[in-house]
């Protein structure tokens, strides 16, 4: 599949997502004090292209299923999952699985936005994988499901969907939607503000919805899931449809915008966020149970609307940037890999909008500033890792994909 394939509605749609990228990003902010340590090094970086064979239409995610480094997953916001070899010179992507018609991917930043294998993937003949996705509907919903593969993980099959979670989106934007496995084995989510510019609702700093928050689950423990006990809130009955009338005990963090794109540092387990801004500030957290990351009270470190709900102890981000150098963050992943040896022990994370990357170690405390390290004119939807901890960039533009790797 290519661009060939791009159809004046999905161009209308792009323009639409891109204008209201620019114009109404997303921000909220954490982290905590971590260990000061020397950098790692100096690192510095190029993008090369791969598999420039294979392309596809609006890109928001790569992955690889647990300890299989043959084949790759791309997740496309229309509802499409395709399949490829891990193979530079491949030129086909097979569907994986299609559900287009259940879902709505016309609402600027609603589509099919995240993708989980289930930790057991391929173990004990489970093959699970989860998918997060706004549905059709009036209002528009979030659904996370737990879809099966009847073929040894070959395809999803789309006739049977197990619904996990749902949570109900009053705008077409924030919508958050990236899902993870972390290393406790809990399913993890990151979910926007439910959009308006604002937070007009002041969602985010009510816990009794899960508008701007992160939850964590066990979807092994219960039908449809189970609560951990060291939840914050994990006494209180669930939450329906994603409001409760008590704080929802499915909750982890709150006070976020819309953390578009987050990952778990596979040696500490830390969990890194980006969280969009308003209308000047982009900002990077780690994600702590029981914080309070600040929206709407804040933008980043700075006062916002004051107005509403802000208790005391709001955390500050690890790092921000304004909109000078960038509009809408993208949230990327702490390099460990081995190719770039300067890299190792940083994080790495880039812009929507401008296209920058940058980089700050791993160890750094709240209020720390990070490197540019490259200036492309890529549309950055999300970064993806292999099973060998080497990172890749998506460019939501023309479906390409490229491999971090040391500057030559």
């Amino acid at each position: 599949m290519s661009y060939s394939k791009f159809d004046p509605g999905i161009a209308a749609t792009l323009v639409i997502t891109l204008l209201l990228y620019a114009c109404d990003g997303g921000s909220s902010g954490g982290g905590k004090n971590r260990p000061a340590q020397p950098p790692p090094g100096n690192p510095t970086i190029a993008l090369a292209s791969v598999f420039p064979g294979v392309s596809f239409i609006g890109l928001l995610g790569l992955l690889q299923a647990p300890g299989d480094s043959s084949r790759w997953f791309a997740v496309e916001q229309r509802g499409m999952v395709w399949v490829f070899d891990n193979d530079p010179n491949v030129a086909t992507a097979t569907l994986f699985i299609d559900i287009t018609a259940r879902v709505d991917s016309g609402s600027n930043e609603a589509g099919l936005l995240g993708m989980a294998f289930h930790p057991d993937w391929g173990t004990n003949g489970n093959f699970e994988v989860f998918l997060s996705y706004t549905r059709t509907g009036a209002p528009l919903e979030s659904y996370v499901s737990r879809f099966y593969s009847l073929d040894n993980g070959a395809t999803l099959d789309n006739s049977v969907e197990d619904v996990i979670m749902t949570v109900l989106q009053p705008s077409g934007n924030h919508n958050g939607g990236n899902i993870e496995f972390g290393p406790d084995g809990y399913l993890y989510g990151g979910w926007g503000d439910g959009g308006g510019a604002g937070d007009p609702q002041d969602n985010a700093q009510n816990t009794w919805n899960l508008l701007g928050s992160f939850t964590r689950v066990d979807v092994d423990g219960g039908t449809p899931y189970a609560i951990p006990a060291n939840n914050p809130f994990a006494a209180n009955g669930v939450c329906t449809q994603g409001v409760g009338g008590a704080p929802c005990p499915e909750i982890l963090a709150w006070g976020l915008r819309n953390p578009w794109r987050w990952s778990f540092d596979n040696s500490t387990g830390d969990l890194w966020a980006g969280d969009v801004g308003q209308g000047a500030i982009e900002e990077v957290d780690v994600i702590e149970p029981g914080n309070n990351y600040g929206w709407r009270c804040r933008e980043g470190s700075t006062v916002f609307d004051n107005s509403g709900n802000c208790p005391a102890g709001l955390i500050d981000p690890i790092t921000e940037y304004d909109h000078g150098v960038g509009r809408s963050i993208t949230g990327g992943y702490v390099y460990r890999g081995s190719a770039i040896p300067d890299l190792r022990g940083f994080y790495v994370f880039g812009d929507f909008i401008s296209g920058r990357i940058w980089s700050l170690p791993a160890t750094s405390g709240t209020g720390s500033a990070a490197d540019e390290l490259l200036d492309t004119s890529l549309l950055i939807s999300s970064f993806a890792v292999d099973n060998d901890n080497e990172l890749y960039v998506l460019d939501f533009a023309a479906g390409n994909i490229y491999k971090i790797i040391g500057a030559p």
